[in-house]
This record gives structure tokens, sequence and C-alpha cells, in this order.
């Protein structure tokens, strides 16, 4: 982050796999960064939440005689968890580069997204939090959570959530 970090608000931006994160980092680069060079208003961190490795135990049956999954398998699973958050790192690098952007701090941390993003706002005394939309409708928000209704009830900053456009057809 630059030297005057301390003078500077701070800007968590939460950023994952999935095109609606890419374009909050996106947006956010193009009004808050890019127009302004260094005297941005803001030092960017840039987190990745990696889930925690889960393994299911038990037996998988198909048209094949049933096969026992274990534990066994944890160091592959957590192999792909963690291909998937350089891929996600690098990604954010590259895009944050491509917009003439420099100093941005990403982070991985391990954990559920609603914990990390919440914790990473205290740690880093962050003025805003940015989440891109997955654009769930209240059923699917209602049976798998939304990270942005955690995270705008228990951020201790404002919260500001991205909206990728409707493609047109």
């Amino acid at each position: 982050m630059s030297s005057s970090s301390s003078e500077k608000r701070v800007m968590v931006l939460a950023m994952d796999q999935t095109e609606n994160s890419q374009y909050a980092l996106e947006w956010s680069l193009d009004h808050f960064f890019t127009p302004f060079g260094s005297d941005a208003p803001f030092d960017l961190v840039i987190v990745y939440a990696k889930p925690f490795p889960s393994v299911p135990i038990g037996t998988v049956a198909g048209p094949t005689p049933a096969v026992a999954i274990g534990p066994e398998i944890f160091p592959a699973v957590d192999l792909e968890l963690k291909l998937v958050a350089d891929q996600v790192t690098e990604k954010a690098k590259q895009i944050c580069t491509s917009k003439s952007v420099h100093g941005a701090l990403v982070e991985i941390v391990e954990g559920d997204a609603r914990n990390v993003l919440c914790d990473a706002v205290d740690r880093h005394r962050a003025s805003l939090l940015v989440l891109g939309s997955r654009g769930y409708g209240a059923i699917k928000r209602v049976v798998l959570g939304s990270v942005s209704d955690h995270c705008t009830h228990h951020a201790h900053c404002s919260v500001m959530i991205v909206k990728k456009p409707k493609s047109k057809k």
C-alpha cells in the first residue's frame, strides 16, 4: 500500500471466481482508483475467502459397486481449493494491473466468507466493503444464505453491493 496509507481510508473488496466479483472489482477501480491515480481516496485490500476443505465420509452408490469416500481424498480437495485461490488472486492482480492500479493488497483467508469479510473490515479498519451481487432471488437467498445480507448487518463499515448489468440479448 502507499506510504500515505495512514491518511487514506481503506476499501476491502470481496473477490471470488465469479464474473460478478470481477465486475465489482473493475467497477470499483474505474470509479474510485483509475481517475485519481496515486491520489485515489482509498487503499485497496482484496480478500478471497478460501473455503475450508470438507470431505464427505460415506458411500457412493451407483451403477458400479459402492465406493467408500473418506479422509484420504482430503489432500486432493485441499490442493484444488488452493489452486482456485491462486487463480482468483492472480485474476485480481491482472485486473488491477490492466487498470493501472498498483499497490493493492491481496489476501487469501481461509473460512466462511461472511466471517472472513467482516473480520477483514475490522483488521484493516476499512471504511467501505465492496461485494459483487450474485443476483440470487429471495428463495435462493433463504436456502443458501447471503454473504451480502450478512455483511450489511454485521460489518462495521459501509457496504456497497455492485450489481452486474443484465446482458442485452
